[in-house]
C-alpha cells in the first residue's frame, strides 16, 4: 500500500509538473502579435482632425469608452465623459470594463503602443484584449487612419477615472491569449472607388461586426453576413438585435434608395433629434445613431452602394426578442 500512494504522488508530481511547464510556455508565448512599433505620431491639425472624425463618428471609438444616457434614443453620449471608459459589460464569458483612453490613463504609453493595441490588441503590459474591443477589424485600418486616431486621443482633455479590471472566466482568460495577430496595414481605397472605399468604412465602422449573428464561441454565422439578429444587452439587462442590412427586400434594406439610407443617419444630427426622451426602455436602440450621424454625407453614400453588392438574406429579425 505505501509502495502504491509512493507511485501515486509521483504520478500526480508529475502531472502537475507537466501542466506547470506547459502553461508557462503558453504565457510565455502567446500572444504572437509583435513588438509595439517604435514611432512618433505628428500631431498636425489634419491628422487630429481626422482623428476626431474617425474616433467620433466612423470607428466610434469614443461610443464604448464615454458614458451613454440611454433616458434618450440611441444613448448620446454625456457631455464630459469622452473616453473616461468604465462602462460594464457583463456576459456569460465574464465581466467586461472599457478602459480609460484619455491622457490619465495612456499618457505614459508610447505612440507605437498605442496604435499596438487600437489595431493588433496587446496593451502597453503584453495583456491580450478581449475582442469585444474590436481590434481585428481595426487592423484593416491604414496606417494614416490608425495613427490619425492616436494622435486624436492625445488631445483628448484627461479625466481621472481608475477603471476596474476586466475578468474572463477559465478556460476562455487563456485562449484570448491567442488571438491577436500582427498589424500588417494597408493603404486606405481612394474615395473615387466607391465600393472599395465604402468596403474599407463598412469594416472600420463596424456594419459587418455588429450585423452578423454569431454562434456561441462568437464566430458569424456562415450565410449569414449583415444579415442581423445579434443580440446586445442594455446596461439594464434587456437584450435588443441588431437589423437585417442586406440588400433583400422585404426583411433586408433592398427597399431603401441612397437618398432615404443618407437621411437615415442625418436625420439625428441636430440637438433635438439627438436627444430624443425614452419612457420606455424597450423602444431604445444601441445603434449609436447620433454618432454616426457626423459621417459624411459621401462616406455613408460609399456604405450604402457597398452594402448593395452584399447577398441578400431572408432574415425576419424580431428587434426585442
Amino acid at each position: 500500500m505505501k509502495k502504491f500512494l509512493k507511485i501515486f504522488r509521483g504520478i500526480v508530481l508529475a502531472v502537475v509538473l507537466l501542466v506547470g511547464t506547459g502553461l508557462i510556455y503558453f504565457v510565455s508565448s502567446f500572444p504572437k502579435a509583435g513588438p509595439a512599433p517604435n514611432l512618433t505620431i505628428e500631431p498636425t491639425p489634419e491628422k487630429i482632425a481626422r482623428g476626431m472624425y474617425l474616433a467620433n463618428h466612423v470607428t466610434v471609438c469614443i461610443d464604448c469608452h464615454s458614458t451613454r444616457n440611454f433616458d434618450y434614443y440611441s444613448g448620446p453620449l454625456e457631455p464630459g465623459t469622452e473616453g473616461k471608459g468604465g462602462a460594464e459589460f457583463v456576459e456569460t464569458i465574464g465581466t467586461l470594463y472599457a478602459p480609460n483612453i484619455t491622457p490619465a490613463a495612456i499618457g505614459n504609453w508610447t505612440d507605437g503602443e498605442i496604435l499596438h493595441a487600437l489595431t493588433a490588441g496587446v496593451n502597453k503590459d503584453g495583456q491580450a484584449l478581449f475582442p469585444l474591443m474590436p481590434y481585428p477589424i481595426y487592423s484593416a485600418l491604414s496606417q494614416d487612419d490608425a495613427e490619425a486616431i492616436v494622435a486624436y486621443l492625445r488631445t483628448l482633455p484627461p479625466i481621472q477615472n481608475e477603471v476596474k479590471r476586466s475578468q474572463l472566466n477559465f478556460p476562455l482568460n487563456l485562449i484570448v491569449r491567442t488571438l491577436p495577430k500582427p498589424y500588417e496595414p494597408q493603404p486606405r481605397p481612394a474615395t473615387s472607388d466607391t465600393l472599395a472605399y465604402g468596403k474599407y468604412l463598412n469594416t472600420v465602422a463596424g456594419c459587418h461586426f455588429c450585423h452578423t449573428p454569431v454562434d456561441e464561441q462568437g464566430q458569424p454565422l456562415p450565410g449569414m453576413d449583415f444579415a442581423g439578429g445579434q443580440e446586445f444587452r442594455f446596461p439594464w439587462g434587456k437584450v435588443v438585435r441588431s437589423a437585417n442590412i442586406t440588400p433583400e427586400q422585404d426583411t433586408g434594406i433592398g427597399a431603401w434608395d441612397k437618398e432615404y439610407f443618407v437621411g437615415r443617419f442625418k436625420e439625428y444630427t441636430d440637438s433635438a433629434a439627438s436627444h430624443i426622451p425614452t419612457p420606455n426602455q424597450d423602444d431604445n436602440t444601441v445603434m449609436p445613431w447620433t454618432m454616426y450621424a457626423g459621417m459624411t454625407e459621401e462616406d455613408l453614400g460609399a456604405i450604402f452602394a457597398y452594402l448593395r453588392t452584399v447577398t441578400p438574406v431572408r432574415n425576419e429579425v424580431i428587434k426585442n426578442p
